[in-house]
């Protein structure tokens, strides 16, 4: 619900990427010092004309929804695109160079086998959802068409002000949720961030207006040791997400105020002199409800991992992306209706999953570890909390990969064909959608599409997939994009 990227996250409109409108690079700006910049450090400028009072005008407007089974979705992206045949859609009787070096294992599910690197996944595949037909023709490392269901246009170009809304603008946009917490948040921060501050189309609130934008997280990761090669030697991010303002890190920092009192302590205090003096009590209703949701407690405390036993943080990993779907969790349980978490490799190391070379040995040392930690550990968490039966927790990339083995030992970009992992509110435990063919190159039953998908998880959350929304010219575009809910994974 809130766009708290500082001033620089507004998107110009500049060059084309869709029918929908264009999509331009939004670089990073430097900060003033003064109490105004504080508060919009932390998100919002009550006082600068900025959009979150608007956007809370709008919510007498919004569409009603239906009752559905998801308060809560939890999507985690694997950048890069996740190699389907060498995790969930194994190939063993295929020659060497398509099957490759891993070996399948028996699941939870009876008749289904996955990676030997998945162990503790294959113990809850019973509880899952396994689509293997996810195919489009969107050859891009961005979330953009599995957060919209979007895959026409250029996909070179970076996150732009006219592209479609995603599934957690039009969350905000239909008013779901909790008044006193934002909408959508994206984890660890926005996608493309280790490229020198590239915004990768997707988590936005396109041609809705950056209003629609979610709560970006910010993050700076440790590393171990600097890579033996550029891209393809990925070195495990060590660090969690943290709140835009409330780190003390100085290279995240905006606003610099002199001793040793931490920001955080600082942004209470202002909002605190804030709210003593006359200022708020001169606010319109819809300004004192937007000042209301960003002095809240409820998003903060869920960023605050030090209130998770030992135990807990060692489960879902003591790393990056771990520590996000912890966080993911917490925002669940302060009622926060769409989480994104977006995997990749940091600074100069490319996408954790765009494995051209080293395919095995990114999965088998870094990609696959992470993931068989974490997953588990959150569908695990959510259920003896009693909360699976109304989250929908989703993992997928972007595409999957090519079925042949390069010179490089990688495989490369193929959008034709991959996986989507689905678990939780609303859908089929123990269920798997489609088939390929032998060399898991292409469907052979029950093609999914990026649209479907989208649709899916709109009906799920109880929003119709075929509400229009218009873009800045007036043109009238369906939220998933034209596709249907995919009925037979439905329970």
């Amino acid at each position: 619900m809130l766009s708290v990227l500082g001033p620089g996250s507004a998107m110009p409109d500049t060059g084309n990427r869709s029918d929908a409108g264009s999509r331009s690079h939004a670089g990073n700006r430097a900060y003033g010092g003064n109490r105004r910049e504080l508060l919009r450090v932390g998100g919002l400028s009550l006082f600068a004309g900025m959009s979150l009072p608007r956007l809370l005008q709008a919510v007498e407007q919004r569409p009603s929804r239906s009752a559905a089974p998801a308060k809560s979705v939890i999507l985690f992206n694997l950048l890069g695109g996740p190699s389907h045949m060498d995790m969930f859609d194994m190939k063993p009787n295929a020659p060497l160079e398509i099957r490759g070096e891993f070996l399948p294992i028996s699941t939870s599910l009876p008749g289904l086998q996955i990676c030997q690197h998945l162990p503790r996944s294959a113990q809850l595949m019973h509880r899952a959802c396994l689509i293997r037909t996810v195919s489009h023709t969107y050859n891009s490392h961005d979330p953009l068409a599995i957060m919209t269901g979007f895959t026409g246009g250029n996909p070179q170009l970076p996150a732009q002000a006219g592209d479609p809304p995603d599934i957690g603008a039009i969350c905000q946009y239909t008013g779901l949720g909790s008044a006193d917490v934002p909408g959508a948040v994206c984890l660890p921060c926005y996608p493309g961030w280790g490229q020198e501050g590239y915004r990768r189309g997707g988590p936005y609130g396109g041609f809705l207006g950056s209003q629609y934008d979610p709560l970006f997280a910010l993050c700076s990761p440790t590393f171990e040791r600097e890579p033996a090669t550029l891209h393809y030697d990925p070195v495990m991010p060590i660090g969690e997400p943290v709140l835009p303002g409330f780190e003390s890190s100085a290279e995240m920092t905006a606003v610099r105020l002199g001793g040793r009192q931490s920001l955080l302590r600082q942004l209470d205090d202002e909002f605190r002199r804030s709210s003593q003096s006359g200022a708020v009590e001169r606010l319109d209703k819809f300004q004192r409800r937007a000042f209301d949701l960003l002095t809240s407690s409820r998003t903060r405390d869920a960023f605050d991992l030090s209130q998770e036993p030992d135990s807990v943080r060692d489960r879902y990993g003591r790393n990056l992306f771990g520590s996000s779907l912890l966080v993911a969790r917490r925002l669940v349980e302060a009622g926060v209706p769409f989480i994104s978490v977006h995997q990749e490799i940091f600074r100069h190391y490319g996408h954790a999953y765009d494995m051209h070379s080293n395919n095995f040995g990114m999965l088998r040392n870094v990609n696959l570890p992470i993931l068989d930690l974490a997953w588990p550990a959150l569908i695990q968490d959510l259920d003896d909390r009693g909360l699976l039966d109304s989250t929908l927790v989703i993992v997928m990339g972007e595409m999957g990969r090519s079925p042949r083995i390069n010179s490089s030992a990688g495989r490369d970009h193929w959008p034709q064909c991959g996986f989507s992992l689905l678990a939780g509110a609303g859908v089929k435990a123990g269920h798997i959608h489609g088939e390929t063919d032998r060399h898991a190159a292409w469907p052979v039953s029950d093609i999914v599409h990026p649209a479907d998908l989208v649709a899916t998880i709109y009906h799920l959350l109880g929003i119709d997939p075929h509400l229009t929304v218009h873009d800045r010219l007036g043109r009238p575009f369906p939220v998933a994009r034209g596709g249907d809910p995919l009925t037979g994974i439905l329970a």
